[in-house]
């Protein structure tokens, strides 16, 4: 709340850029503990229903958040951070009244060299990503900016194996599911980042639709997530939550092949962008939550934030990486051809994303219909 009033009074780019570093430190702070507390709050039988409907109002806010902002950016772009301000006040009141406050479990400071060492890895991955077709992809500097990924990524593994309070603890990776589901987090959130970056440059760069357009037309996808979402309790009863994943990162991917397919320099929404759209947002509502309920299923209670955190923190790198393989693979087209060529290949790219995120999930644990991850979203919100 506080990043986003100081995002609104920004007075330059750094600055806004600074802010916008607060608001992401308050957002990894509430996320993963706002599914802590579901976790903690909600019955053994029925967390895994409580986590998609978690995943399923994410979904929601994931459609509306691009209209309300393309409305708001046509009047002025700093309401677009100022609103932000009531409602987290009214979020924080309703928070301090009726959400459970667990008792935390003390320990020592956790890894801030694993911290810094992960950090540094995947900014020098996405650094070098974004940078190498400017630098050349033979360079020094840009072969340089891989080794230190690789380097730094060793680092955060072998202090992660040493320290008493990791940023990840090798112990949650021999969980079941749970390593499976952070490579399918990761994979799958690259993808998503791709699909989600690609429709707005093309909707506003080639087809030179308005803010607010562009928000119109990124909405029917996430729109779609939360019935989807409730309907895969009943898909995981009947198949299993391994292939409920993997259908979605076959649908997801089936998207943007549309695109590929379907998508043309001339505006052609109800045509073009609406078919993947859809089938992306089906995509999403079936491994999304699927894959977060398998992967916080065998966390024991002492460690359902830390084990939240990490999930979503798979997830936030996926997508920074997703941006940065994008705007890589696409580059800097010269015509109206070359770019619907680039975006075909970065498509490709992001389709292929969604199939290997697929493949990764499809090894989870096939639960019987007796077991939590089927019960319906329906049951969690009638009884919570």
């Amino acid at each position: 709340m506080l990043g986003s009033a100081l995002c609104a009074v920004a007075w330059n780019t750094g600055a806004l850029v600074g802010f916008r570093v607060l608001q992401a430190v308050g957002g990894a702070l509430l996320t993963p503990a706002s599914l802590g507390l579901v976790l903690a709050a909600t019955p053994p039988e029925r967390r895994a229903a409580a986590v998609r409907l978690w995943v399923a109002f994410g979904g929601l806010g994931a459609a509306l958040g691009p209209v309300l902002g393309g409305l708001l950016v046509e009047v002025q772009w700093r309401w677009v951070f100022l609103v932000n301000v009531p409602i987290g006040i009214a979020a924080l009141i309703v928070g301090w009244r009726l959400l459970p406050n667990p008792a935390g479990t003390g320990g020592r400071l956790p890894d801030g060299f694993g911290a810094l060492a992960l950090v540094g890895s995947v900014a020098a991955l996405i650094l070098a990503l974004v940078k190498g077709e400017d630098w050349g992809w033979a360079s020094p500097t840009t072969i340089g900016g891989f080794v230190a990924a690789v380097v730094l990524a060793i680092a955060f593994a072998i202090s992660s194996r040493r320290h008493h309070s990791p940023v990840l603890d090798p112990a949650l990776l021999r969980l079941p599911n749970f390593g499976l589901m952070i490579g399918n987090s990761l994979l799958f959130n690259v993808a998503f980042a791709g699909m989600l970056l690609s429709a707005v440059l093309w909707a506003q760069n080639v087809w030179g639709w308005s803010a607010l357009q562009s928000g119109l037309a990124i909405a029917p996808g996430p729109l779609v997530v939360p019935p989807v979402a409730i309907l895969a309790g009943r898909l995981i009863a009947r198949w299993g939550a391994g292939p409920v994943i993997a259908a979605g990162g076959v649908t997801f991917a089936a998207g943007i092949l549309w695109w590929t397919a379907a998508v043309t320099l001339e505006p052609n929404f109800a045509g073009g962008l609406l078919g993947g759209m859809v089938l992306t947002g089906v995509g999403v509502g079936l491994t999304l939550p699927t894959s977060f309920a398998a992967g916080t299923a065998g966390l024991p209670p002492q460690r359902f934030a830390t084990g939240s955190a990490v999930l979503s923190m798979a997830r936030q790198i996926g997508l920074a990486i997703g941006v940065a393989v994008f705007v890589a693979v696409v580059g800097a087209p010269e015509g109206t051809d070359a770019t619907l060529q680039a975006f075909q290949h970065g498509w490709y790219v992001v389709a292929g994303a969604a199939v290997a995120a697929g493949l990764i999930g499809l090894a989870a644990r096939l639960p019987r219909p007796t077991d939590a991850l089927a019960q319906p979203v329906s049951t969690v919100a009638a009884k919570g």
